[in-house]
């Protein structure tokens, strides 16, 4: 087996294309990520898709299994949000036995980094259809985060989802976000987001987060306080 020399892996779905770059630009002090790609169907996740989902997302990482590594993400929003908070710390739980890692997800991060800004009730863009959408509203329920509204490009495909560019996000960004909006949240971490948040934060005036943004914030905050390898993590 071909082993990798890094010190920091994203495990993504394998169409995903925009995390890596965002991360590395996020924290460049572990640029460059090396990619752990997770075989999925074409069609978007689905529920039934997540136990064989769970398996490829372990599989994945065995090329980097003899690196020291410090820092792994798990960069799959939808597989938190149909897991659940409870099964997706378990998932986390168990690619940190694997690689001795710190870990960090998107789901959890988009829960704390909201917590973290005071956020009561967020407008959410995403890309999913309705069940993830239904995912994510019970995923940010249990952090006492509720939707005031979400909108959604429900995306069908894998190739549809990755066409989206930042314009198109922008602009539904904006035809979400109300008056009321205490919050704009933008998940899924194929989203491209990076070249457009400052600017929504500075015309709408609140907290703008995506599922990178929010991730980047998590492993910071994560290595900040990350003990000696081997320590209890």
């Amino acid at each position: 087996m071909t082993q990798i020399s890094c010190r920091a892996v994203i495990s993504v779905p394998a169409n995903n294309t925009t995390m890596e770059p965002e991360l590395n630009a996020l924290l460049p002090e572990f640029a460059p990520f090396a990619v752990a790609r997770v075989i999925l169907p074409s069609s978007t996740l689905t529920l039934e898709d997540l136990p064989a989902y769970t398996r490829n997302t372990l599989d994945s990482l065995a090329p980097f299994l003899s690196q020291r590594l410090r820092l792994v993400v798990h960069g799959c929003t939808a597989a938190g949000f149909l897991a659940g908070p409870a099964a997706s710390a378990r998932i986390i739980e168990a690619m940190r036995a694997e690689t001795g890692a710190v870990v960090v997800g998107t789901g959890a991060a988009m829960a704390d980094i909201l917590q973290h800004e005071g956020v009561r009730a967020t407008a959410v863009v995403t890309p999913y259809l309705e069940a993830v959408n239904d995912g994510l509203r019970a995923y940010l329920a249990t952090a006492g985060i509720a939707i005031e509204v979400l909108n959604s490009f429900a995306c069908r495909t894998t190739e549809e989802l990755g066409r989206i560019n930042e314009a198109q996000v922008m602009d539904l960004a904006l035809r979400t976000v109300t008056p009321r909006s205490q919050a704009l949240f933008i998940a899924c971490s194929q989203l491209p987001t990076r070249g457009i948040l400052e600017t929504l934060r500075k015309k709408l005036g609140i907290p703008v987060w995506s599922s990178i943004s929010a991730t980047g914030w998590a492993a910071a905050r994560a290595m900040a306080g990350e003990p000696e390898r081997g320590a209890a993590q």
